[in-house]
């Protein structure tokens, strides 16, 4: 089993949310809308999901600290596995000029609407099924709040094929330590399909031979 990181937490923590908001919100309805991965989730109205996921920089401290936890080097290949636009990994290319990243995502609108500096290496793809990579093909492979979004026969496909393709593995998942924050992700969540505890996680990791490591977000 690999260990607890602390990489996106203050990112999290940087936005506001409303959650009781949210749940008045003819959330049922948001909901199936926000499943569909299309325009409105990505760059439609809050309530349906992210109101419009613009390129802003936000996720170069992110891929800093990702190239300093595994000691990447400039030539480093880098894949994301639920990549929405690509943002993250346009942040490595930067900081590593000669690093080969991809990415996929379940959204074809997400992949159409990508970072044009790379989007000749994002496809549309399923994270829970098997790819064509092989076996520790890549020096680090990271997902960042997607694998909650699975159900848990989908989790235990996905979890598979990070460990089978990855020599390095991160995974971000939403999950809560107490009922206040078990309540306000159920108001807030408009995707996620798997509510475990910390504990229950690294029990999954463990049961599906995970050996890679994680954090977890917190709506508190």
């Amino acid at each position: 089993m690999g260990k607890l990181l602390d990489i996106m937490t203050s990112l999290h923590k940087s936005s506001t949310r409303d959650y009781i908001g949210r749940m008045d919100d003819n959330k049922v309805e948001c909901m199936a809308v926000a499943r569909k991965y299309d325009k409105d989730f990505w760059d439609g109205d809050r309530r349906f999901g992210y109101g419009g996921y613009k390129y802003d920089g936000r996720y170069e401290i992110v891929a800093k600290k990702l190239i300093e936890s595994y000691n990447l080097s400039d030539n480093a290949k880098i894949l994301d596995m639920g990549c929405g636009k690509g943002f993250l990994l346009y942040e490595f290319t930067k900081l590593l000029p000669n690093c080969r990243v991809y990415g996929f995502d379940i959204s074809e609108y997400a992949i159409e609407n990508s970072k044009k500096e790379i989007k000749q290496n994002l496809f549309v793809h399923k994270v829970e099924d098997k790819t064509d990579f092989e076996e520790n093909e890549f020096d680090l492979v990271f997902s960042i709040t997607t694998f909650h979004n699975l159900r848990i026969m989908n989790l235990k496909n996905a979890l598979k094929e990070m460990e089978r393709i990855g020599k390095n593995k991160y995974l971000l998942v939403e999950s809560y330590r107490n009922e206040k924050e078990l309540f306000n992700l159920e108001c807030w969540a408009l995707t996620c399909e798997s509510f475990f505890s910390p504990e229950e996680w690294v029990w999954l990791y463990d049961e599906f031979g995970y050996t890679g490591d994680y954090e977890f977000i917190y709506f508190e």
